[in-house]
């Protein structure tokens, strides 16, 4: 069985529906808590896979954030060891600052329902098959990064240039959200933070927008993630033992 490292950032952010394809696809998972203080940080090279959740930190404010460091040189360390990873929104950033793109900050905030437009450097990739010209996605990002040196350009949209990216063939940042089901965006647009977050873009932002659109969009962002997930299983090979992988994090 193929196992999967999963890197969460706050306790809201999870897999959401990935983990469903994950465990259809024979994928075994252990989820790692990168903000807990007091945290022991693995080693990628004990999993087959690197899978890297959203969350609301910035990584330019590695002194707020100091495990972004720490994350950083995990990353690194599974790309060096040709590790299949798959970064997701501020794992989308960290893995591009990794590589070289760098992080800031948009020029405007991505939060809701948004078009997604398909590069040409997605024409035959295995994560992007079902893909159309333009499929709408969710999103809650107020960064962006810059496409790192080597890296394929796989999707943009109006507001953000760089929206999808595959480096090498099994290695890949997506700022969006594919995992989303519509209890996790209610919950989402009840957090504290994220609450305020949408009161001071009051006129920009609609959260009423929000909640009408996501049942018509859904279903077909569903599909898409279950296609995803099990794609990026199918890089898996299985590498290290039970006991190998035990000795490297603590689970939850």
């Amino acid at each position: 069985m193929s196992t999967i490292l999963v890197i969460q950032h706050v306790p809201h952010e999870r897999l959401g529906t990935f983990e469903r394809a994950f465990n259809e696809a024979s994928c075994s998972l252990t989820l790692f808590n990168a903000h807990e203080p007091r945290a022991q940080w693995p080693s990628p090279t004990g999993y087959d896979g690197l899978v890297v959740m959203g969350g609301p930190q910035s990584i330019y404010e590695q002194s707020k954030y100091p495990f972004v460091t720490k994350e950083l040189a995990l990353i690194r360390a599974a790309v060096k060891a040709d590790r299949p990873i798959l970064g997701v929104c501020l794992g989308a950033q960290l893995l591009a600052e990794a590589l070289g793109g760098k992080v800031r900050p948009a020029e405007q905030k991505e939060i809701g329902w948004y078009p997604l437009m398909r590069e040409l450097g997605a024409d035959g990739d295995p994560l992007f098959g079902p893909f159309g010209q333009t499929e709408m996605v969710f999103q809650w990002h107020g960064d962006a990064f810059a496409l790192p040196n080597g890296a394929v350009r796989l999707a943009s949209s109006p507001l953000c240039h760089e929206q999808a990216f595959r480096f090498r063939e099994h290695i890949y940042g997506l700022q969006f959200h594919l995992e989303m089901t519509e209890a996790m965006i209610r919950a989402w647009m009840r957090i504290d933070g994220n609450k305020t977050e949408l009161a001071a873009l009051r006129g920009v932002i609609d959260p009423m927008t929000i909640r009408r659109q996501s049942p018509q969009h859904i279903q077909r962002l569903q599909e898409l993630s279950h296609h995803v997930a099990t794609a990026f299983c199918g890089f898996l090979t299985p590498s290290t033992s039970p006991s190998q992988r035990s000795a490297h994090v603590r689970t939850r």
